[in-house]
Protein backbone atom coordinates (compact mmCIF):
# COMPACT_ATOMS: atom_id res chain seq x y z
CA UNK A 1 0.00 0.00 0.00
CA UNK A 2 1.00 3.62 -0.51
CA UNK A 3 0.45 6.66 1.70
CA UNK A 4 -0.60 9.99 0.18
CA UNK A 5 -0.37 13.23 2.14
CA UNK A 6 -3.03 15.73 1.07
CA UNK A 7 -1.72 18.95 -0.46
CA UNK A 8 -3.41 22.24 -1.30
CA UNK A 9 -5.67 21.72 -4.33
CA UNK A 10 -6.06 17.98 -3.81
CA UNK A 11 -9.47 16.36 -4.16
CA UNK A 12 -10.42 12.74 -3.71
CA UNK A 13 -11.13 12.51 -7.43
CA UNK A 14 -7.67 13.88 -8.28
CA UNK A 15 -5.93 11.54 -5.84
CA UNK A 16 -7.83 8.50 -7.12
CA UNK A 17 -6.93 9.34 -10.70
CA UNK A 18 -3.27 9.91 -9.84
CA UNK A 19 -2.97 6.40 -8.39
CA UNK A 20 -5.47 4.82 -10.79
CA UNK A 21 -7.70 3.46 -8.06
CA UNK A 22 -11.37 4.10 -7.33
CA UNK A 23 -12.54 6.84 -4.98
CA UNK A 24 -14.72 4.23 -3.28
CA UNK A 25 -11.67 2.11 -2.40
CA UNK A 26 -9.91 5.09 -0.78
CA UNK A 27 -13.06 6.03 1.13
CA UNK A 28 -13.51 2.46 2.32
CA UNK A 29 -9.98 1.70 3.50
CA UNK A 30 -9.66 5.03 5.33
CA UNK A 31 -13.31 5.07 6.48
CA UNK A 32 -13.66 8.71 5.44
CA UNK A 33 -16.74 10.21 7.06
CA UNK A 34 -16.64 13.32 4.84
CA UNK A 35 -14.75 12.37 1.67
CA UNK A 36 -15.48 15.72 0.03
CA UNK A 37 -13.67 17.55 2.87
CA UNK A 38 -10.00 16.68 2.95
CA UNK A 39 -7.50 18.46 5.20
CA UNK A 40 -4.04 19.63 4.16
CA UNK A 41 -1.54 17.28 5.80
CA UNK A 42 -4.05 14.42 6.08
CA UNK A 43 -2.47 11.02 5.38
CA UNK A 44 -4.48 8.63 3.21
CA UNK A 45 -3.79 4.95 2.66
CA UNK A 46 -3.93 4.14 -1.07
CA UNK A 47 -4.98 0.51 -1.67
CA UNK A 48 -2.36 -0.32 -4.27
CA UNK A 49 -0.86 -3.79 -4.02
CA UNK A 50 2.69 -4.22 -5.26
CA UNK A 51 4.08 -7.67 -6.07
CA UNK A 52 7.62 -6.71 -5.14
CA UNK A 53 9.51 -4.05 -3.21
CA UNK A 54 12.56 -2.03 -4.22
CA UNK A 55 15.01 -1.32 -1.38
CA UNK A 56 17.74 1.35 -1.60
CA UNK A 57 20.85 0.24 0.26
CA UNK A 58 21.94 2.58 3.05
CA UNK A 59 25.44 3.03 4.41
CA UNK A 60 26.39 0.25 6.81
CA UNK A 61 23.68 -2.16 5.68
CA UNK A 62 24.42 -5.77 4.90
CA UNK A 63 22.34 -8.22 2.87
CA UNK A 64 21.69 -10.15 6.08
CA UNK A 65 20.23 -7.08 7.78
CA UNK A 66 18.11 -6.23 4.72
CA UNK A 67 16.83 -9.81 4.53
CA UNK A 68 15.89 -9.69 8.24
CA UNK A 69 14.02 -6.41 7.74
CA UNK A 70 11.83 -7.89 5.02
CA UNK A 71 11.43 -11.36 6.48
CA UNK A 72 13.21 -13.06 3.58
CA UNK A 73 16.62 -14.69 3.04
CA UNK A 74 19.96 -13.52 1.66
CA UNK A 75 19.70 -16.25 -0.98
CA UNK A 76 16.32 -14.95 -2.21
CA UNK A 77 17.70 -11.42 -2.60
CA UNK A 78 20.92 -12.51 -4.33
CA UNK A 79 18.98 -14.66 -6.80
CA UNK A 80 16.44 -11.90 -7.56
CA UNK A 81 19.22 -9.37 -8.22
CA UNK A 82 21.89 -11.64 -9.83
CA UNK A 83 24.39 -10.79 -7.07
CA UNK A 84 27.52 -12.95 -7.39
CA UNK A 85 29.12 -11.86 -4.10
CA UNK A 86 26.65 -11.15 -1.24
CA UNK A 87 29.36 -9.19 0.58
CA UNK A 88 29.64 -6.64 -2.22
CA UNK A 89 26.74 -4.21 -2.07
CA UNK A 90 27.03 -0.43 -1.91
CA UNK A 91 25.00 2.57 -0.65
CA UNK A 92 22.46 3.75 -3.20
CA UNK A 93 22.19 0.36 -4.88
CA UNK A 94 18.59 -0.61 -5.76
CA UNK A 95 17.62 -4.13 -4.71
CA UNK A 96 14.45 -5.96 -5.66
CA UNK A 97 12.95 -7.74 -2.65
CA UNK A 98 11.05 -10.69 -4.10
CA UNK A 99 7.60 -12.07 -3.48
CA UNK A 100 6.04 -12.87 -0.14
CA UNK A 101 8.41 -11.09 2.21
CA UNK A 102 6.10 -10.20 5.10
CA UNK A 103 7.59 -11.08 8.49
CA UNK A 104 5.41 -13.10 10.84
CA UNK A 105 4.51 -11.50 14.19
CA UNK A 106 2.13 -12.06 17.09
CA UNK A 107 -0.38 -9.31 17.91
CA UNK A 108 -2.03 -8.67 21.28
CA UNK A 109 -4.98 -6.40 21.96
CA UNK A 110 -5.90 -5.19 25.42
CA UNK A 111 -9.55 -4.29 25.95
CA UNK A 112 -11.05 -2.66 29.03
CA UNK A 113 -14.63 -2.63 27.76
CA UNK A 114 -16.61 -5.47 29.32
CA UNK A 115 -19.81 -7.42 28.71
CA UNK A 116 -21.71 -7.40 25.43
CA UNK A 117 -20.31 -3.96 24.56
CA UNK A 118 -16.96 -5.65 23.84
CA UNK A 119 -18.36 -8.09 21.26
CA UNK A 120 -18.61 -5.79 18.18
CA UNK A 121 -15.15 -4.39 18.92
CA UNK A 122 -13.57 -7.84 19.03
CA UNK A 123 -15.48 -8.97 15.95
CA UNK A 124 -14.23 -5.97 13.98
CA UNK A 125 -10.50 -6.51 14.64
CA UNK A 126 -10.25 -10.14 15.78
CA UNK A 127 -8.84 -11.32 12.47
CA UNK A 128 -5.75 -9.17 13.17
CA UNK A 129 -5.12 -10.53 16.67
CA UNK A 130 -3.14 -13.45 18.03
CA UNK A 131 -4.06 -12.70 21.65
CA UNK A 132 -6.91 -10.89 23.39
CA UNK A 133 -6.38 -9.53 26.91
CA UNK A 134 -9.39 -8.18 28.83
CA UNK A 135 -7.92 -5.67 31.26
CA UNK A 136 -7.80 -6.62 34.04
CA UNK A 137 -8.30 -8.75 37.14
CA UNK A 138 -7.37 -6.48 40.06
CA UNK A 139 -5.53 -8.42 42.74
CA UNK A 140 -6.47 -8.08 46.41
CA UNK A 141 -4.32 -8.27 49.54
CA UNK A 142 -5.59 -11.76 50.39
CA UNK A 143 -4.68 -13.20 46.98
CA UNK A 144 -8.20 -13.07 45.58
CA UNK A 145 -9.12 -10.94 42.55
CA UNK A 146 -11.89 -8.57 41.59
CA UNK A 147 -14.01 -10.30 38.90
CA UNK A 148 -14.69 -8.81 35.46
CA UNK A 149 -17.33 -9.61 32.83
CA UNK A 150 -14.90 -10.93 30.21
CA UNK A 151 -16.79 -13.93 28.87
CA UNK A 152 -18.53 -12.19 25.91
CA UNK A 153 -15.20 -10.78 24.63
CA UNK A 154 -13.46 -14.15 25.03
CA UNK A 155 -16.19 -15.98 23.13
CA UNK A 156 -16.13 -13.45 20.29
CA UNK A 157 -12.35 -13.78 20.10
CA UNK A 158 -12.38 -17.58 20.10
CA UNK A 159 -14.73 -17.54 17.11
CA UNK A 160 -12.01 -15.66 15.20
CA UNK A 161 -9.12 -17.85 16.33
CA UNK A 162 -7.85 -15.41 18.98
CA UNK A 163 -6.05 -16.87 22.01
CA UNK A 164 -7.38 -15.48 25.33
CA UNK A 165 -4.68 -14.11 27.66
CA UNK A 166 -5.68 -13.34 31.25
CA UNK A 167 -4.39 -10.01 32.55
CA UNK A 168 -3.83 -9.22 36.22
CA UNK A 169 -2.85 -5.89 37.76
CA UNK A 170 -2.35 -4.05 41.02
CA UNK A 171 -3.52 -0.57 40.01
CA UNK A 172 -6.48 1.42 38.70
CA UNK A 173 -6.81 4.84 37.09
CA UNK A 174 -7.16 6.37 40.57
CA UNK A 175 -5.03 3.98 42.69
CA UNK A 176 -1.29 3.42 42.22
CA UNK A 177 -1.24 0.07 44.03
CA UNK A 178 2.37 0.03 45.23
CA UNK A 179 1.47 -1.02 48.78
CA UNK A 180 -0.98 -3.65 47.54
CA UNK A 181 1.75 -5.15 45.36
CA UNK A 182 4.17 -5.09 48.26
CA UNK A 183 1.84 -7.03 50.54
CA UNK A 184 1.21 -9.72 47.91
CA UNK A 185 4.73 -10.04 46.55
CA UNK A 186 6.40 -10.37 49.94
CA UNK A 187 4.17 -13.18 51.24
CA UNK A 188 4.83 -16.72 49.95
CA UNK A 189 1.39 -17.77 51.20
CA UNK A 190 -0.45 -14.94 49.40
CA UNK A 191 1.56 -15.47 46.20
CA UNK A 192 0.62 -19.15 46.23
CA UNK A 193 -3.03 -18.36 46.91
CA UNK A 194 -3.05 -15.80 44.08
CA UNK A 195 -1.63 -18.36 41.63
CA UNK A 196 -4.22 -20.91 42.74
CA UNK A 197 -6.97 -18.39 42.03
CA UNK A 198 -5.45 -17.46 38.67
CA UNK A 199 -5.35 -21.09 37.59
CA UNK A 200 -8.95 -21.62 38.67
CA UNK A 201 -10.15 -18.70 36.52
CA UNK A 202 -8.03 -19.78 33.58
CA UNK A 203 -9.53 -23.26 33.65
CA UNK A 204 -13.09 -21.98 34.07
CA UNK A 205 -12.92 -19.38 31.29
CA UNK A 206 -10.57 -21.02 28.83
CA UNK A 207 -7.63 -18.67 29.12
CA UNK A 208 -4.41 -20.06 27.60
CA UNK A 209 -1.91 -17.66 29.11
CA UNK A 210 -1.31 -14.99 31.73
CA UNK A 211 -0.14 -11.38 31.42
CA UNK A 212 1.21 -9.80 34.62
CA UNK A 213 0.97 -6.01 34.64
CA UNK A 214 2.20 -4.88 38.05
CA UNK A 215 3.07 -1.18 37.97
CA UNK A 216 4.41 1.27 40.55
CA UNK A 217 6.10 -1.65 42.33
CA UNK A 218 8.37 -0.39 45.12
CA UNK A 219 12.09 -0.54 44.23
CA UNK A 220 12.67 -2.64 47.35
CA UNK A 221 10.26 -5.26 45.95
CA UNK A 222 12.19 -5.84 42.71
CA UNK A 223 13.48 -9.29 43.68
CA UNK A 224 10.13 -10.26 45.20
CA UNK A 225 8.51 -9.42 41.84
CA UNK A 226 11.08 -11.55 40.01
CA UNK A 227 10.38 -14.40 42.44
CA UNK A 228 6.64 -14.20 41.81
CA UNK A 229 7.21 -14.17 38.05
CA UNK A 230 9.35 -17.31 38.30
CA UNK A 231 6.76 -19.02 40.52
CA UNK A 232 4.03 -18.12 38.01
CA UNK A 233 6.04 -19.60 35.14
CA UNK A 234 6.79 -22.78 37.10
CA UNK A 235 3.15 -23.32 38.02
CA UNK A 236 1.58 -22.36 34.69
CA UNK A 237 4.10 -24.04 32.39
CA UNK A 238 3.46 -27.30 34.23
CA UNK A 239 -0.16 -27.09 33.08
CA UNK A 240 0.54 -25.96 29.51
CA UNK A 241 -0.04 -22.21 29.93
CA UNK A 242 2.27 -19.36 28.89
CA UNK A 243 3.25 -16.28 30.93
CA UNK A 244 4.02 -12.73 29.80
CA UNK A 245 4.61 -9.45 31.58
CA UNK A 246 4.14 -5.75 30.84
CA UNK A 247 7.16 -3.49 31.35
CA UNK A 248 7.54 0.26 31.74
CA UNK A 249 9.63 1.89 28.96
CA UNK A 250 13.15 1.89 30.40
CA UNK A 251 16.25 3.16 28.63
CA UNK A 252 18.82 1.68 31.03
CA UNK A 253 19.11 -0.78 33.90
CA UNK A 254 19.78 2.07 36.32
CA UNK A 255 16.82 4.26 35.40
CA UNK A 256 15.24 5.66 38.56
CA UNK A 257 11.58 6.24 39.41
CA UNK A 258 8.68 4.26 40.83
CA UNK A 259 7.55 3.11 37.39
CA UNK A 260 10.93 1.69 36.42
CA UNK A 261 13.18 0.42 39.19
CA UNK A 262 11.35 -2.82 40.05
CA UNK A 263 10.95 -3.77 36.38
CA UNK A 264 13.99 -5.95 35.82
CA UNK A 265 14.29 -6.26 32.03
CA UNK A 266 16.93 -8.99 32.12
CA UNK A 267 14.98 -11.15 34.60
CA UNK A 268 11.64 -10.74 32.81
CA UNK A 269 13.26 -11.45 29.45
CA UNK A 270 14.82 -14.62 30.85
CA UNK A 271 11.83 -15.89 32.85
CA UNK A 272 8.72 -14.91 30.85
CA UNK A 273 7.66 -16.30 27.47
CA UNK A 274 7.42 -12.74 26.16
CA UNK A 275 7.23 -9.16 27.41
CA UNK A 276 5.09 -6.21 26.36
CA UNK A 277 6.89 -2.87 26.38
CA UNK A 278 4.44 -0.11 27.31
CA UNK A 279 5.95 2.35 24.85
CA UNK A 280 3.30 5.03 25.13
CA UNK A 281 2.06 7.74 27.50
CA UNK A 282 4.84 10.27 27.02
CA UNK A 283 1.91 12.52 26.13
CA UNK A 284 0.22 11.90 29.49
CA UNK A 285 -3.39 13.04 29.91
CA UNK A 286 -2.50 15.25 32.90
CA UNK A 287 0.77 16.52 31.47
CA UNK A 288 1.60 19.07 28.76
CA UNK A 289 0.78 18.37 25.09
CA UNK A 290 3.28 16.21 23.24
CA UNK A 291 3.45 13.06 21.13
CA UNK A 292 1.91 10.12 22.99
CA UNK A 293 4.27 7.55 21.44
CA UNK A 294 7.31 9.46 20.14
CA UNK A 295 9.37 7.13 17.99
CA UNK A 296 12.68 8.76 18.91
CA UNK A 297 12.02 7.91 22.57
CA UNK A 298 10.73 4.43 21.75
CA UNK A 299 13.93 3.67 19.86
CA UNK A 300 15.95 4.53 23.00
CA UNK A 301 13.86 1.97 24.91
CA UNK A 302 14.36 -0.67 22.21
CA UNK A 303 18.09 0.00 22.01
CA UNK A 304 18.35 -0.97 25.67
CA UNK A 305 15.74 -3.75 25.64
CA UNK A 306 17.39 -5.79 22.88
CA UNK A 307 20.66 -5.94 24.86
CA UNK A 308 19.02 -7.94 27.69
CA UNK A 309 15.85 -9.50 26.20
CA UNK A 310 15.69 -11.82 23.17
CA UNK A 311 14.24 -9.81 20.28
CA UNK A 312 11.52 -12.34 19.50
CA UNK A 313 10.28 -12.05 23.09
CA UNK A 314 9.67 -8.31 22.74
CA UNK A 315 6.24 -6.88 21.87
CA UNK A 316 6.16 -3.25 20.71
CA UNK A 317 3.48 -1.28 22.60
CA UNK A 318 1.24 0.72 20.23
CA UNK A 319 -1.39 3.19 21.45
CA UNK A 320 -4.73 3.44 19.63
CA UNK A 321 -5.97 6.76 21.01
CA UNK A 322 -5.53 10.49 20.38
CA UNK A 323 -5.42 13.36 22.86
CA UNK A 324 -6.67 16.95 22.81
CA UNK A 325 -5.07 19.45 25.21
CA UNK A 326 -6.18 22.99 25.97
CA UNK A 327 -3.30 25.42 25.43
CA UNK A 328 -1.55 27.06 27.07
CA UNK A 329 -1.41 24.02 29.37
CA UNK A 330 -2.32 24.58 33.03
CA UNK A 331 -0.96 22.17 35.63
CA UNK A 332 -3.61 19.66 36.68
CA UNK A 333 -5.73 20.20 33.56
CA UNK A 334 -6.59 16.89 31.90
CA UNK A 335 -6.53 16.26 28.15
CA UNK A 336 -9.46 14.66 26.39
CA UNK A 337 -8.83 11.15 25.04
CA UNK A 338 -10.61 9.81 21.94
CA UNK A 339 -10.08 7.88 18.70
CA UNK A 340 -7.98 8.73 15.65
CA UNK A 341 -11.21 9.01 13.68
CA UNK A 342 -12.44 11.69 16.08
CA UNK A 343 -9.12 13.50 15.73
CA UNK A 344 -9.60 13.63 11.96
CA UNK A 345 -13.21 14.74 12.40
CA UNK A 346 -12.02 17.69 14.50
CA UNK A 347 -9.36 18.61 11.97
CA UNK A 348 -12.05 18.67 9.27
CA UNK A 349 -14.58 20.53 11.46
CA UNK A 350 -12.18 23.33 12.32
CA UNK A 351 -10.48 23.48 8.93
CA UNK A 352 -6.99 23.18 10.34
CA UNK A 353 -3.73 22.05 8.74
CA UNK A 354 -2.22 18.80 10.01
CA UNK A 355 1.50 19.01 10.75
CA UNK A 356 3.95 16.13 11.10
CA UNK A 357 6.81 16.15 13.57
CA UNK A 358 9.67 14.27 11.93
CA UNK A 359 11.60 13.75 15.17
CA UNK A 360 8.81 11.94 17.02
CA UNK A 361 7.22 10.69 13.77
CA UNK A 362 3.84 11.92 15.02
CA UNK A 363 1.11 14.11 13.49
CA UNK A 364 -0.51 17.00 15.35
CA UNK A 365 -2.66 20.05 14.76
CA UNK A 366 -3.99 23.11 16.56
CA UNK A 367 -7.41 24.74 16.43
CA UNK A 368 -9.61 27.28 18.18
CA UNK A 369 -13.02 26.11 19.39
CA UNK A 370 -16.37 27.91 19.47
CA UNK A 371 -15.57 29.36 22.89
CA UNK A 372 -12.34 30.88 21.66
CA UNK A 373 -10.13 28.32 23.44
CA UNK A 374 -6.97 27.05 21.75
CA UNK A 375 -6.31 23.31 21.48
CA UNK A 376 -3.43 21.03 20.49
CA UNK A 377 -4.14 17.48 19.30
CA UNK A 378 -1.59 14.67 19.01
CA UNK A 379 -2.62 11.44 17.30
CA UNK A 380 -1.47 8.68 14.97
CA UNK A 381 -2.00 8.45 11.22
CA UNK A 382 -0.91 6.21 8.36
CA UNK A 383 2.59 7.76 8.31
CA UNK A 384 3.25 7.28 12.02
CA UNK A 385 1.79 3.77 11.99
CA UNK A 386 4.01 2.79 9.06
CA UNK A 387 7.04 4.28 10.83
CA UNK A 388 6.29 2.10 13.86
CA UNK A 389 5.83 -1.02 11.72
CA UNK A 390 9.15 -0.30 10.00
CA UNK A 391 10.76 -0.10 13.46
CA UNK A 392 9.28 -3.47 14.48
CA UNK A 393 10.83 -4.97 11.34
CA UNK A 394 14.15 -3.17 11.78
CA UNK A 395 14.57 -4.47 15.34
CA UNK A 396 13.24 -7.92 14.34
CA UNK A 397 10.73 -7.95 17.22
CA UNK A 398 8.33 -10.77 18.01
CA UNK A 399 5.11 -8.81 18.16
CA UNK A 400 2.95 -5.75 18.67
CA UNK A 401 0.57 -5.07 21.57
CA UNK A 402 -2.26 -2.53 21.26
CA UNK A 403 -3.54 -0.38 24.08
CA UNK A 404 -6.46 -0.41 23.80
CA UNK A 405 -9.18 -1.82 21.54
CA UNK A 406 -12.30 0.29 21.19
CA UNK A 407 -10.74 3.36 19.53
CA UNK A 408 -11.39 3.10 15.77
CA UNK A 409 -8.25 3.46 13.60
CA UNK A 410 -8.95 1.72 10.28
CA UNK A 411 -5.68 2.80 8.65
CA UNK A 412 -3.71 0.93 11.30
CA UNK A 413 -5.36 -2.41 10.61
CA UNK A 414 -5.03 -2.05 6.83
CA UNK A 415 -1.32 -1.28 7.15
CA UNK A 416 -0.76 -3.99 9.77
CA UNK A 417 -2.11 -6.59 7.36
CA UNK A 418 -0.04 -5.11 4.54
CA UNK A 419 3.21 -5.27 6.54
CA UNK A 420 2.97 -8.55 8.44
CA UNK A 421 1.68 -12.07 8.51
CA UNK A 422 -0.26 -12.31 11.77
CA UNK A 423 0.26 -15.48 13.74
CA UNK A 424 -2.80 -17.55 14.61
CA UNK A 425 -1.97 -20.24 17.16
Amino acid sequence: MLIHVVKAGDSLWKIANTYRVSMASIISINELAEPDRLVIGQALVIPEVQAETVHTVKAGESLWKIAQTYGTTVQNITQANNIANPNLIYPGQKLTIPGNHKPSIAVNGYIYIYGQAAVPIVREVGEYLTYLSPFAYLIREDGSMQPIDDQPALEAGRNLGVVPMMSITNFTSTYRGENLASVVLNSPEIRSRLLNNILQIMREKGYRGLNIDFENVLPADREAYNTFLQEAVNRLHAEGYFVSSALAPKTSATQTGLLYEAHDYEAHGRIADFVILMTYEWGYRKGPPQAISPLNQIRRVLDYAVTVIPRKKIFFGFQLYARDWLIPHVSGQEAETFSMQEAMARAVRYGTVIQYDTVTQSPFFRYRDERGRNHEVWFEDARSAQAKFDTVKEYNLGGISYWALGYPFPQNWALLRDNFRIQKL
